[in-house]
């Protein structure tokens, strides 16, 4: 949101309208929501789940990561096309569908009940990014823990033994005075310049493979393109990829709130049954497409160079990154193919790269958690200062919950992939409700060309398919005797 507390990007007036761009260029400068998304993308499914996933089954899951990162756009588009419609945020709108109501919509306390399992990745990428940086600097934690001494020996060993914990600390420090310090123009600036700083180290690395000990196998790789029958040993982590890698339950939510918050449907104005508001609803929907497609490329590159890197590196080598070691079996992916000198290179970015998804992870959940009380009744939103006071309140709830469960639970690669089955449970819900928006509550006017729709389609029945194929293969694991 604007710095302004009398700005308020939800309210959809005439006076907000704005003509949408003419030129390719003129549409670029206007993206963004997109690339706020690819930075909670470009986190920790990529670089925990996606890699754990490379490292366990090597090529065997490639077709599976391309197909999680382009199928759901189609959901993503149909909901920013909503919102454009509707000028309504996802909650507000759901809220609205029928069903069973208690209080608020189902579908509306299904969201929350899913936030609560998601929240376990921000604890996850809290840990990680505390992993990362005491390996990099653990004479950091060895002066703190001594430090502890002059007050507590237990603290001070409870520091030594878990030498992490100063560092997430600071971690979630440091994401509370980014979110309190500045509104959506701080977090689309911040996340574009991680995002694009993250995908080309990446994508640098992957490139240089070749010339390293550790060259990817181009026939596997291409065997790895060919869709097969997921592996039971492998179904539990797949699942949790397909749940994280690409746009997520939890972004697919938050994505029409960025838009709003950009301006997209406030530039639209108030829907009206007029050829000059369809004429800027389609140039707005234009941009829209953009944003998502060009995100899309982004979080792809990113997001399948992980991959490759655990298959071609940590898989050869036996290394599956779980528990405390994480990070340090992580760094063995550049570690192994360019030296001892990039481990702390690696150590840096992969703590940029989760505090990242924690940061916009943590703007996103307050956004929609302030929404989800005002449909309650239990807050009152009367003046766009309330919303932004709600906001910032929230902001610092999730990164103190986040470091809150990651002391409870310590396993960030647990975490990721528990919050990733949430989302991949939550997936079907969404892309249905996006399925009923299309057909009964977007203006007809607006209505996406046949290909699209059919794309939509499949992107619900294969998103189901995996829902309801992983809850099965579980529940049946529950009914064997012991």
């Amino acid at each position: 949101m604007s710095d302004a507390p009398n700005y308020d990007p939800y309210a959809i007036t005439a006076d907000g309208i704005i003509e949408p761009p003419q030129s390719l260029w003129q549409a670029l400068r206007k993206i963004g929501p997109g690339i706020i998304l690819a930075g909670s993308i470009v986190g920790s499914g990529e670089l925990i789940a996606t890699t754990a996933l490379g490292a366990e089954f090597g090529y065997l899951l490639l077709w599976l990561i391309l197909y999680s990162c382009v199928i759901k756009v189609f959901v993503q588009i149909e909901l920013g096309r909503n919102a454009i419609s509707s000028g309504k945020p996802t909650l507000s709108v759901l809220n609205e569908l029928p069903g069973l109501r208690f209080g608020t919509n189902w579908l509306v306390w299904w969201w929350f009940f899913m936030l609560l399992c998601t929240v376990s990745q921000l604890g996850g990428m809290t840990g990680a990014v505390g992993q990362s940086l005491n390996i990099g600097f653990p004479g950091v934690s060895q002066t703190v823990a001594t430090t502890l001494d002059s007050f507590s020996t237990a603290w001070g060993d409870e520091v030594r033994a878990r030498p992490e914990y100063p560092w997430a600390f600071l971690t979630c420090f440091v994401a509370i005075i980014l979110l309190r310090s500045g509104g959506y123009r701080r977090v689309e600036t911040l996340t574009t310049l991680l995002v694009a700083s993250v995908t080309l180290v990446t994508l640098v690395c992957v490139l240089a493979l070749p010339l390293t000990d550790h060259a990817p196998d181009i026939g596997a790789m291409l065997t790895g393109l060919i869709p097969t029958a997921l592996p039971v040993a492998a179904l539990g982590t797949a699942l949790g990829a397909f749940g994280i890698t690409g746009v997520g339950a939890s972004e697919l939510y938050s994505y029409p709130y960025w838009c709003l918050e950009k301006g997209y449907a406030r530039y639209t104005g108030p829907h009206e049954n007029t050829e000059a508001w369809l004429k800027r609803a389609q140039g707005w929907l234009r941009v829209l497409y953009l944003d998502a497609w060009f995100s899309m490329v982004v979080f792809t590159i990113a997001t399948v160079a992980f991959y490759i890197m655990g298959a071609a590196v940590l898989n050869p080598q036996n290394l599956h990154p779980k528990g405390t070691k994480v990070i340090e079996v992580l760094s063995e992916m550049y570690v192994g193919p360019f030296g001892k000198w990039t481990q702390i290179v690696f150590l840096i970015g992969a703590g940029l790269t989760l505090f990242k998804t924690l940061y916009v992870s943590s703007a996103s959940h307050s956004r929609l958690v302030t929404d989800f009380f005002k449909l309650n009744g239990w807050v009152q939103l009367n003046h766009p200062a309330d919303r932004l006071r709600w906001i910032n309140r929230l902001c610092i709830f999730f990164p103190v919950f986040a470091l809150v469960l990651f002391i409870i639970f310590g396993d960030p690669k647990a975490m990721v992939i528990f919050g990733g089955i949430a989302q991949a449970m939550t997936l079907p819900i969404i892309s249905g409700a996006a399925i009923f928006l299309r057909y009964r509550r977007t203006d007809p006017r607006l209505a996406p060309r046949f290909l699209s729709d059919i794309c939509l389609w499949l992107a619900f029945v294969s998103i189901t398919a995996v829902a309801l194929y992983g809850v099965w293969n579980q529940v049946s694991k529950l009914m064997q005797p012991a």
